[in-house]
């Protein structure tokens, strides 16, 4: 790249269905330059979350969808390499949404200023960023987990089910995850201290899940759906509660799926039991974030949170992994390293 010149990913046409590489396009750009007000980031580090499979399509959402020939959008960790803002400075690291790009122009107002020194800088993008803030609201605010009880959680080795996993442990509750594969499980009993994690790809899930959850189930977090939660609804206990955080198993449906409707059996479920089933999107939830950094900070220090990550190296490898990861192809939080911190 030079001086001059940039690079970015855009996406290059919706997808139908499950998105695939020719949705997204690497161009080389001139940089641009930051007017009053504003700065230019140097992308060090780019997140990638399932909510981007919502924003490559125009259906309507809680937010406006990502425009073809537009810069794919995701958070960032970024250094300032210019500045036109008095509040920034050359070499701040600042969390920002810059999106799939080495470089951004964009205003100072909303930019968070980051301490390199306190943890390391991709963190603020995970278990210090929102997919942390997500598991520490929807767990605490809407499941409102109890000593004793026991919490389910779907996407158990990801960056919020692991979260949420480990935050339920510290309440004193019993942990039993969802995972796909041996080797998930594995991580989630012996590293994040779950009581038990239950892997999805082996059949009779179920049964096994049943097995797992002898005492039923008193918090669900959702982050799945399709045959997970189909599992889960049956254990459910009078009263549970439900924070939806995602459907990842739905994400890429044109149409309704063919076969027999569960819709009745949702919700006689919902009904018998009194379920409290919310969504939640974390947008709506910011006023919780010094909270959040105040107790996830202190965890993380002591050593009562651990955290994993799935790095890929190199802007262009971006599409690649996450495609990855929406066929949960990612082992911890999937991140994208641009440039050297």
């Amino acid at each position: 790249m030079s001086i001059e010149n940039h690079r970015r990913i855009v996406l290059a046409r919706r997808p139908q269905g499950e998105p695939t590489a020719d949705c997204f396009r690497l161009e080389t750009v001139p940089v641009p330059q930051p007017k009053a007000g504003e700065v230019l980031l140097r992308t060090l580090y780019l997140s990638l979350d399932p909510y981007m499979r919502g924003r490559m399509s125009d259906a309507p959402s809680y937010a406006p969808p990502v425009g073809v020939d537009e810069v794919m959008c995701g958070g960032t960790v970024c250094r300032v390499e210019q500045s036109q803002a008095p509040e920034f400075k050359v070499g701040d690291v600042v969390l920002a949404a810059a999106g799939w790009q080495e470089l951004a122009a964009v205003p100072a107002k909303g930019l968070v200023k980051l301490d390199p020194q306190a943890a390391p800088l991709s963190w603020y993008l995970g278990v210090l960023g929102m997919p942390g803030l997500t598991a520490y609201v929807g767990l605490l605010d809407l499941g409102q987990p109890k000593a004793g009880e026991t919490v389910v959680v779907a996407a158990a080795t990801g960056p919020v089910g692991s979260t949420v996993g480990q935050i339920a442990k510290l309440k004193g509750c019993r942990v039993v995850g969802i995972a796909g594969g041996a080797d998930k499980c594995a991580f989630a009993v012996k590293e994040l201290g779950f009581d038990v994690c239950v892997d999805h790809r082996e059949p009779d899930l179920k049964q096994r899940l049943a097995a797992a959850c002898p005492k039923g189930i008193d918090v669900y977090f959702e982050n799945v759906g399709g045959e997970v939660l189909l599992a889960v609804l049956p254990l459910l206990n009078v009263g549970a509660r439900v924070p939806v955080c995602g459907t990842i198993a739905w994400y890429n449906l044109t149409e309704l799926p063919q076969g027999r409707d569960h819709l009745p059996f949702i919700m006689r479920n919902i009904l018998v039991k009194r379920l409290k089933v919310q969504g939640f999107i974390i947008f709506d939830h910011v006023h919780r974030q010094a909270d959040f950094l105040r107790d996830m900070g202190e965890w993380v220090r002591q050593g009562r949170i651990r955290y994993r990550e799935d790095v890929a190296q190199g802007l262009e490898n971006a599409p690649a992994a996450f495609l990855k990861l929406l066929k949960g192809g990612n082992f911890g939080k999937q991140v994208v390293k641009l440039s050297p911190a």
